[in-house]
């Protein structure tokens, strides 16, 4: 009989010593050993910032001593100690609130959150007109799995990895925690200073459905420009955005006992690169809810007898899922045919994704205990047939913008849901983009005809439209033109495959000019994100002198 706590078998990858992709088949004593990212320097543990380990300074993280402006840095290391995940921001919203009161700044909040911080004009730019400064509060919560970690009470725990700084095992909480501590920092600024006057708007829920901008109170703001600092690729700058939708998929397949004789197998894949489902869903990485299906189907291929149970995977509509589980039974005497056809899925995965994903693993552990109940061999199916059908990645290129993506879908997760009587219930999610209403509406409506074909019940949201370029705008040119002068090339101005708030917001504005920018920040929504810390000083800079230019015109 099998140990019920040791994993039976281990199918993982370090590149650093593989010279061919080949069928790997570990001995069982193999342990499960997770590949640390390849930019994660040997002596980050150096610089991890501790509970105890704070600057006399004002209290400053010991991760962010030194950095430049100060200022910036200063008010990030006070929000990364605040739990802020989408729809809980507010204890993040009471902080920016006694913010403007400790500085005797105005500041209104509309029924839904958002929050609106005015600065006068000084330094002879009282009489231009307001600016506002936009950025969004809530943050993405993922973490690893050997993390422990609660993102509703818990700080963010900091850490400095030589030129970057990201977190320790979560994510950091920089998107768009950045753009909210350059507002601040630009409200302290001193009144010598040349600056409009300033409107900070600061939304939530942007992560979940930019709620916070779509139920925005547009009479709060009264100015016509529009700085949106919540873009990651630091000298670009970026005038357009992509719109989405969401769609969830509910399943209700057969259940039946589980046989006599049979043994539970929870198959895990992890350790995938996941990241932003627009930003990133060019980059061809593993999609974990869609490999677990692959790996369950091959297993149920290769063992008819065997039944699947259950699978969980994902949690984030906006985020390539990078984990997810399926729970097997089989029959105790059929195991070594279920290892045999799990080491032939992982080995198709390793040709397939190459270097791409350096960290992919896929684990078969007893079950604690052995379920009562399992799909039947036609519900199991049922669920697969959908998984692996739906659309994920990228489904189009666009063609008058090269190098752009235009449509793309997500498969985010499956969660198990309450069981009925006789049968059980999965909840799968798909977030699909794109820059054109009608592309997006027809892979929405692929999305609706494949769940129907499967027995599934749908449901969508009312899909956003994306933010229309306008590059001869007046601001897209000031802001292309202080980026250059601060880091001595002219920016890529271009538009992207994500969400921005200034589509919608401009709705409610009539005449708003936007732009977005932002310092360099990689794995947005997974653990592994980070910012650069070199390019946070010249986005500073450039922020700055955009806004003394704006302070002259009247």
């Amino acid at each position: 009989m099998l140990s019920r706590t040791a994993t039976f078998f281990s199918l993982s990858r370090v590149i650093a010593h593989r010279t061919q992709a080949r069928p790997f088949a570990p001995p069982a004593s193999l342990p499960y050993r997770r590949t640390p990212p390849p930019t994660r320097s040997a002596f980050a543990c150096l610089h991890r910032d501790m509970p105890s380990a704070v600057a006399a300074n004002g209290g400053l993280p010991a991760a962010l001593q030194g950095l430049q402006p100060e200022g910036l840095w200063r008010h990030f290391g006070e929000l990364s100690k605040i739990p802020r995940p989408s729809k809980h921001e507010e204890r993040v919203l009471e902080w920016l609130k006694r913010f403007a009161t400790d500085r005797g700044l105005d500041w209104k909040q509309d029924k839904v959150g958002n929050i609106v911080i005015y600065r006068p004009g000084s330094g002879g730019g009282e009489k231009a007109p307001p600016v506002i400064i936009q950025g969004h509060v809530d943050m993405v919560c993922e973490k690893n799995a050997d993390v422990s970690h609660d993102f509703m009470s818990d700080p963010i725990r900091l850490v400095r990895d030589g030129d970057w700084i990201t977190a320790d095992g979560t994510t950091l909480g920089s998107d768009n925690g950045i753009g909210v501590c350059a507002a601040l920092a630009l409200l302290d600024l001193p009144q010598s200073e040349l600056l409009p006057p300033l409107e900070c708007l600061f939304t939530i829920d942007e992560e979940t459905g930019l709620t916070g901008a779509f139920q925005l109170d547009g009479t709060m703001l009264h100015g016509r420009t529009l700085l949106n600092l919540d873009t990651e690729d630091w000298g670009d700058v970026f005038i357009g955005c992509a719109g989405s939708g969401d769609s969830i998929l509910l399943l209700k397949p057969e259940l039946e006992p589980v046989p006599a004789g049979f043994v539970g197998v929870e198959v895990e894949v992890k350790g995938l690169l996941g990241g932003h489902s627009g930003i990133n869903i060019n980059e061809d990485r593993g999609n974990a809810v869609a490999m677990a299906a692959a790996v369950a189907e091959a297993s149920l291929a290769h063992v008819p007898a065997a039944r699947l149970v259950t699978m969980q995977g994902g949690d984030k509509r906006n985020a390539i899922p990078r984990e997810c589980s399926a729970l097997l039974v089989v029959p105790a005497d059929q195991l070594h045919m279920l290892k045999g056809a799990i080491g032939h899925r992982f080995a198709a995965f390793e040709q397939e994704f190459g270097k791409k994903e350096p960290g992919l693993s896929i684990t078969a552990t007893p079950a604690a205990t052995i379920p009562a109940t399992c799909l039947t061999a036609a519900g199991g199916q049922q669920l697969l047939d959908l998984l692996l059908t739906l659309p994920h990645g990228v489904i189009k290129n666009s063609h008058a913008v090269p190098g752009l993506v235009e449509t793309s879908s997500n498969l985010a997760s499956i969660e198990p849901q309450e069981v009925a009587s006789g049968k059980a219930a999965f909840a799968v999610q798909c977030s699909t983009r794109s820059s054109l209403m009608p592309a997006l509406e027809q892979v929405r409506s692929s999305i609706t005809r494949i769940g129907r074909l499967c027995g599934a019940e749908v449901e969508q949201d009312v899909a956003y439209p994306g933010w229309a370029p306008n590059p001869s705008s007046a601001i897209v040119k000031m802001t292309a033109e202080a980026i250059g002068r601060v880091t001595g090339k002219a920016p890529e101005v271009k538009a992207i495959h994500a969400g921005l708030e200034c589509g919608i917001i401009g709705e409610k504005l009539p005449g708003l000019e936007c732009v977005s920018y932002g310092p360099t920040i990689t794995g947005a929504h997974s653990p592994d994100e980070r910012v650069l810390i070199p390019t946070v000083p010249p986005f500073w800079q450039a922020t700055v002198e955009i806004l003394r230019q704006l302070a002259r015109r009247t």
